[in-house]
């Protein structure tokens, strides 16, 4: 017999069908085995009216009649009328995927990912991100931008400063990208509008809940912008309309988490950065470290600003401090000590950062230098910016974050399918 998918059930209500997949729980009752089978299409509960030596983790082939059953999940079962064990364990499973829920420590989940991954209510998280991939090139694509695919190994740090990975390369050394940014900047001179989906890495020495040192990044850039708020804009669409999609296409596993769809506003508050340091102090007596330009609590107290003024979850924090900002960031033609630098904050913690970029050759110099920067290893680079490169900016979107977020989950690293950090390299 073909195959029969467990979502195509339905289709075959009292006829004989052929499923394969993997038994997540084995339960007896009586005389009765009832066996929940996954494949990559979903679950279903097949029912034995004899003793079965499945187990549960076995790779199995069931045959049997289907039929209607509201009580079950999903309205149907199987009544199993043979098996197949395909594979089976050669020891003990060192965690329990019969039970609704993986309590484990992150450590735990995270050093028998292989098997962690199997859990249904770990797939949500997955389910969700490959989703999010998807609404964004759907997105990007309806509004004209290009996709792109850049180098990561780089002959200077995309970002400078110290936070980047040296690797050998032959008879050199390479930088490992801390994200797309010369490339798409480059690209905007040939496409105009331009977006990738990739890995970045950063060798930043964090012990976070919301870091890790290599991660997808959601990045885009566009020409012939009239000033930052074209990006922002933009962006705001951008948001909308993939959260319309997140929210149809994941309902299930937003359920399965216990929250509710994301709502995008049509227009996404704003507030300058100097701004929201007065409101975060008078407001809520809390004094943002000098050291930074925002850390964590800031975030989190404007975001409360932002849904009690608001009610919004999101909200746009701009004019960051040149000191702060890279380079290539456009300063603020009023005040240059502040540029048209924003992150976009969401439920709390910074989603977004993007700009307006310098695109004038003479200012982009003008402006390495007062920062100190050389520009060995950037020359491809700046040579564009020769040749009549238009106004343009851009953003980057942390992807394992965005589900983070989406879904309540304490710490990125659940949403990241095998984490890197200061500690770990493996699995």
């Amino acid at each position: 017999m073909e195959r029969t998918l467990i979502d195509n059930i339905g289709k075959s209500e009292g006829k004989e069908v052929n499923i394969y997949g993997r038994a997540l729980n084995v339960r007896e009752l009586g005389e009765i085995v009832f066996v929940q089978v996954q494949d990559y299409s979903g679950t279903i509960q097949c029912v034995f009216e004899k003793k079965t030596e499945i187990k549960t983790g076995d790779a199995v082939e069931i045959t049997g009649r289907a039929k209607k059953e509201e009580r079950a999940k999903g309205g149907y079962e199987v009544h199993a009328t043979s098996e197949k064990i395909i594979s089976t364990s050669t020891e003990d499973l060192p965690i329990d995927l019969s039970k609704s829920e993986l309590k484990l420590q992150l450590e735990t989940l995270l050093n028998l990912r292989a098997l962690s991954l199997r859990h249904p209510k770990v797939q949500a998280i997955f389910k969700l991100f490959d989703i999010v991939l998807k609404s964004y090139s759907t997105v990007m694509r309806e509004l004209g931008f290009t996709e792109i695919k850049t180098p990561k190994l780089l002959s200077a740090a995309s970002e400078g400063g110290a936070d980047f990975f040296k690797v050998d390369y032959f008879e050199k050394s390479a930088y490992l990208a801390q994200s797309p940014q010369f490339y798409k900047q480059i690209m905007v001179g040939s496409f105009e509008r331009v977006f990738e989906v990739g890995p970045v890495f950063r060798a930043e020495p964090h012990f976070t809940t919301r870091h890790v040192n290599e991660y997808i990044s959601l990045d885009a850039e566009m020409g012939f912008i009239k000033d930052y708020k074209d990006v922002t804009r933009t962006l705001n669409d951008v948001l909308i309309k993939m959260f319309k999609i997140i929210n149809s296409e994941s309902k299930l596993y937003m359920e399965t988490y216990s929250v509710k769809p994301v709502k995008v506003p049509e227009e996404i508050p704003y507030i300058k950065l100097a701004e929201a340091k007065k409101i975060i102090k008078e407001k809520y007596d809390y004094d943002v470290p000098k050291t930074t330009d925002i850390d964590p609590e800031g975030e989190r107290l404007i975001c409360r600003y932002a849904k009690e003024e608001f009610d919004s979850d999101f909200i746009f924090v701009t004019h960051y401090p040149w000191d702060h900002r890279p380079f290539y960031t456009m300063p603020d033609k009023e005040n240059p000590g502040e540029t048209y630098g924003f992150d976009l904050l969401f439920r709390g913690v910074e989603l977004v950062t993007g700009s307006q970029r310098i695109h004038d050759y003479k200012m982009l110099i003008e402006n390495m230098k007062k920062k100190g920067l050389k520009s060995e290893g950037m020359e491809f680079y700046l040579e564009t910016f020769k040749f009549a490169m238009p106004p343009h900016g851009g953003w980057a979107i942390g992807c394992e974050r965005l589900v983070q977020l989406t879904l309540g989950l304490k710490s990125v690293k659940e949403a990241t399918l095998f984490p890197r950090d200061v500690k770990r390299l493996s699995p």
